[in-house]
């Protein structure tokens, strides 16, 4: 009988620790009781009762927004930033748009909420944009935090990558932007899709910043649900964070689905692509 080692139970530990609260959290989001801490009985009766809730849903459908533009934006320049840090060794500034890059990843979240506010004061006093916090500020702050971490993801797949394949496309003719697009695009592909995951989970999951840059009417999920913990857990909060994990769930499954089917099909065309070239080269030594 095979002995279970150490690594593996504290695999299974740590795996408690993280996914237990939220199993605890889903069941909890069935309960028929009010309170939270009570068990009443199964009952779906908080799910039913969100479409109800405007200022719940207003929030949810709010957030999902400002994380959906927010995970473009960063992939764009995240990408763009780790191109330049990979691919141009020597530039002046180099070391300072580094720093740059990455310094939203070490400093705290409260001086940076801080320092958006006073500089979107200050362009409001200058030019008077934006004319009131909501919406697009907390959108320009969270793309200005995750934008680091899409540099960090995609710079780690860039350096990995064979110039070899992009070298052999310019030889046959191909500009610069059209091997970008062609050939790099779809080898860094996985760490796209990762950034991207990322960041719209960093956006969803913010409070800090938003709480710095939002004004009336455009309160997030997290500042709505903080505001209502002071007062208590209530059910309704249970059920969205349970449709939250659910839809979250789901896109993460597809999403690695389609990578790795899409990376399974490239390998084995490049296999294809080297046997048929070393098919050629051993016909024409014979």
């Amino acid at each position: 009988m095979k002995r279970i080692g150490f690594a593996e139970v504290m695999l299974c530990l740590g795996l408690i620790f993280i996914y237990l609260p939220m199993v605890i959290l889903v069941i909890y989001s069935f309960n028929a009781s009010r309170l939270v801490t009570v068990w009443g009985g199964w009952s779906t009766h908080w799910y039913a009762g969100l479409w109800d809730n405007t200022q719940l849903m207003s929030a949810v459908f709010r957030s999902l927004t400002i994380a959906f533009y927010t995970a473009i934006s960063s992939v764009f320049l995240g990408t763009l930033a780790a191109f330049v840090l990979t691919r141009i060794p020597r530039f002046r500034g180099r070391t300072m748009f580094g720093g740059l890059v990455t310094a939203p990843l070490v400093m705290p979240e409260v001086i940076t909420g801080l320092s958006l506010l006073l500089l979107f004061v200050a362009m409001a006093q200058m030019i008077g944009w934006p004319a009131e916090r909501g919406m697009t500020t907390i959108w320009i702050a969270h793309t200005s935090f995750c934008a680091s971490y899409v540099a960090v993801v995609v710079s780690s797949r860039l350096r990995e990558l064979d110039l070899s394949i992009e070298e052999a496309a310019m030889d046959l003719g191909a500009r610069p932007w059209k091997v970008f697009v062609l050939i790099t695009i779809p080898m860094i592909a996985p760490s796209l899709m990762a950034g991207a995951m990322m960041s719209f989970a960093l956006s969803l999951d913010d409070l800090v910043l938003a709480s710095f840059v939002s004004g009336p009417g455009s309160t997030t999920l997290p500042m709505e649900i903080f505001s209502a913990v002071r007062l208590g857990v209530k059910p309704e909060i249970n059920a969205v964070a349970s449709l939250i994990l659910l839809a979250v769930s789901l896109f993460t499954f597809f999403a690695w689905f389609f990578t790795a089917r899409a990376e399974k099909r490239r390998v084995h065309a490049m296999r294809q692509a080297m046997e048929e070239t070393t098919g050629k080269a051993q016909a024409q030594v014979a």
